[in-house]
């Protein structure tokens, strides 16, 4: 499928409701090296977990952590303090960390100035789950924007197609994509897909940013489509 859509490399995001997913992308990882990488996860209220984080960059393909708050173990994390400690060890580790944080974006500028050497990523352009077109996925946005202020914060375009109230190449998405990509700049905003729950082709999911956005071009569309997110996870591409 990544073959027939023209994705060379994947950025998997195991799933926090199965406690065996980040050692199935790390397989897959392992047998693909130039194909796959990994943004994994830990237990934040499990505190013997921690010490995981020392080591975590050395396993197959582990470049950073993602989270997100959607089940009953993890809804409680960004409010209950069980976010927090992971901030200060991720930033002396030099670990990324990527946020599914629409519901507490202001937040997300509170940690990058408190953390200014961590490397922050939104998920999703910062659009609720289960939310679509402008008025719902997007009431966010002007929160997201102000977030450019900070080196250290980026930006995921993942999703992005599940979202529009039109069929493709999806127009009714192309402004938030504009406001983001102006605000943000080429390096830090982030080409994805979230393919596994997209109602159209991966091929449609790259076209969309490849052909159907006309600000979008040359050397700014190289690093959106994949550079810049390989840099900024310190995935080295220069063999591919």
């Amino acid at each position: 499928m990544m073959d027939a859509a023209g994705v060379d490399r994947a950025v998997v995001h195991p799933v926090m409701w199965d406690p065996d997913s980040n050692e199935l992308a790390v397989e897959a990882a392992r047998a693909y090296p130039d194909r796959f990488a990994i943004m994994g996860w830990v237990y934040l209220d499990q505190p013997a977990q921690r010490a995981l984080l020392e080591t975590w960059k050395s396993r197959p393909g582990m470049k950073g952590l993602r989270f997100y708050f959607s089940d009953p173990q993890s809804l409680t994390w960004p409010d209950d303090g069980n976010l927090d400690w992971v901030f200060p060890v991720a930033e002396r580790l030099g670990i990324p960390v990527s946020l599914q944080a629409a519901a507490f974006l202001p937040r997300v500028g509170e940690i990058a100035e408190r953390h200014p050497g961590l490397r922050l990523s939104v998920d999703h352009m910062g659009v609720p789950r289960a939310t679509v077109g402008a008025e719902g996925a997007y009431r966010h946005l002007d929160q997201l924007i102000a977030l450019a202020k900070h080196p250290n914060v980026a930006v995921k375009a993942t999703g992005q197609a599940g979202y529009a109230t039109d069929a493709y190449p999806f127009s009714s998405i192309h402004d938030a994509l504009h406001r983001v990509f102006d605000a943000f700049g080429p390096q830090r905003m982030f080409w994805g897909t979230d393919i596994t729950r997209m109602h159209c082709t991966w091929r449609q999911c790259v076209t969309l940013f490849t052909e159907e956005l006309p600000w979008l071009k040359g050397a700014d569309l190289d690093w959106v489509m994949g550079q810049a997110w390989c840099d900024w996870i310190g995935w080295d591409v220069g063999a591919a």
